[in-house]
């Protein structure tokens, strides 16, 4: 028996990146996938990939942001699966600015994508958590949520904001045997940060020398800290936010 054998998951912004590389820690343990994201066809693309492995996986498309498409994915799921026993709030936007160019336009943008988007995805996940009396939500938070820096206000204060409705969905529901924990990854080895690096618009070598380990982390790393937050090995941890940054947030020195 796998570690979430028969366990159904959905992940958000899941069709690249951690997205992707949660999908497929989980399904690899056992469990049914669905694959959310605003880009349906990748997203059919990257479940197809798991269905050819032999994984039980699902795409829908649709804006996190959108109420109607966020309640067309959950009837999905209790149609096909009849429920949820995990959700990831993955899905999350940036807008790189100084406050004094910060449009507020764009400031409204990052705060629904990263943070009314995943209260509105966990509310009617926990409903059926609590209902059930069992159930796992993990949100995607950042180290910079942990710590600041300048030019990035909106994505910080957004991220900040979702550790502490972390910690808060925790104490209320804890009674329900519902888990709820995050995850902060630090600089990650993904698609869309090559793309910056290969643009000029970030220094790899800076975030090698600044962080501890000196390298950048990998999708792969995080989703292994996903997979043992939402399996039975961590029956007991909630309301805790876990810093996956290579000693990032630990490094006090400049």
């Amino acid at each position: 028996m796998t570690m979430l054998d028969g366990q159904r998951a959905l992940v958000t912004g899941a069709a690249r990146g951690l997205g992707l590389a949660m999908s497929e820690r989980f399904a690899a343990e056992g469990a049914r996938v669905l694959i959310q994201d605003l880009d349906l066809a990748e997203a059919e693309k990257s479940a197809a990939a798991l269905r050819a492995k032999g994984r039980d996986a699902l795409a829908m498309g649709g804006s996190v942001t959108s109420e109607s498409d966020m309640r067309a994915c959950f009837a999905r799921l209790d149609r096909e699966w009849g429920g949820l026993d995990i959700l990831v709030n993955n899905a999350g936007v940036s807008a790189n600015k100084s406050a004094l160019d910060l449009p507020l336009v764009d400031w409204s943008r990052v705060m629904d994508v990263n943070l009314n988007a995943p209260f509105m995805w966990a509310k009617e996940a926990g409903k059926r958590f609590v209902a059930q009396k069992s159930g796992n939500l993990v949100n995607i938070c950042s180290i910079w949520g942990i710590d600041a820096a300048p030019d990035r206000i909106a994505y910080c204060v957004s991220k900040a904001a979702l550790i502490q409705m972390t910690k808060c969905l925790a104490n209320e529901w804890a009674g329900s045997n519902v888990r709820v924990n995050g995850i902060a990854p630090g600089y990650t080895e993904t698609k869309m940060l090559r793309e910056v690096i290969d643009a000029g618009r970030v220094d790899v070598q800076s975030l090698h020398r600044r962080t501890p380990m000196g390298r950048l982390g990998t999708p792969e790393e995080i989703a292994d800290m996903a997979l043992y937050i939402v399996s039975p090995g961590a029956s007991f941890l909630t309301g805790q936010v876990i810093a996956v940054d290579g000693g990032w947030t630990a490094y006090g020195f400049y």
